[in-house]
């Protein structure tokens, strides 16, 4: 009894220590019609990322943008290196972005991975990521520095990660796509993309 008692305590103190660590990163809820996904975003390891991402945010570009894409393993038979994500952002268009693309952190930089439920850039070239980004569903090693799945092997931009709403990713990424031919996203774009109603800092 006294030895349930110590690991009672000991994982009530490891609860409460988990807790206060949270409060310390910047924290963002995203709105969707799909639920809410909060979000804990790192600014000490990836400052540049980070700072672009809240700049959208407090400006209200991701008011009214929505979840389009979802890369499961069933639908990118073309891609010989398969990730699982779901992409989300203001959407692609030939519009210039409302503010400059920003700096490329790698993962050798900042050491956050592409665990489940990391928040990455998505990008073209490195130094190109600007508005859209992407949630990882499961671990994905190969969108790291030196990953497989960009040829350039500087992967790509990880920046904070989910801390509540997992289940509302798995359920976007369940979604049905369209599977006509639309280049590389192929088989992955969402027939109904899901609404982003807002995306809003939480209080410290």
């Amino acid at each position: 009894m006294q030895r349930f008692k110590h690991r009672l305590v000991a994982g009530i103190l490891t609860l409460l220590a988990a807790v206060a660590a949270w409060g310390d990163e910047p924290r963002v809820i995203l709105h969707s019609s799909a639920g809410d996904i909060i979000l804990e975003l790192y600014p000490e390891a990836a400052p540049e990322t980070v700072a672009n991402f809240l700049r959208y945010v407090d400006a209200g570009h991701y008011r009214d943008s929505s979840f389009y894409r979802v890369v499961r393993l069933d639908n990118q038979s073309h891609q010989p290196v398969k990730i699982e994500v779901i992409q989300g952002g203001i959407g692609m268009t030939e519009a210039p972005p409302p503010f400059p693309p920003v700096a490329h952190e790698t993962t050798r930089d900042t050491g956050i991975q592409h665990l489940a439920g990391t928040i990455s850039m998505s990008r073209l070239e490195p130094g190109s990521a600007s508005t859209e980004y992407f949630i990882c569903v499961t671990d994905q090693p190969a969108l790291d520095f030196g990953g497989e799945r960009y040829p350039d092997g500087q992967g790509f931009a990880a920046f904070g990660r989910v801390v509540s709403g997992m289940e509302v990713v798995r359920r976007i990424q369940a979604g049905n796509t369209d599977h006509s031919d639309s280049g590389y996203a192929r088989g992955q774009m969402l027939l109904e993309p899901v609404h982003i109603r807002d995306i809003l800092r939480l209080p410290d």
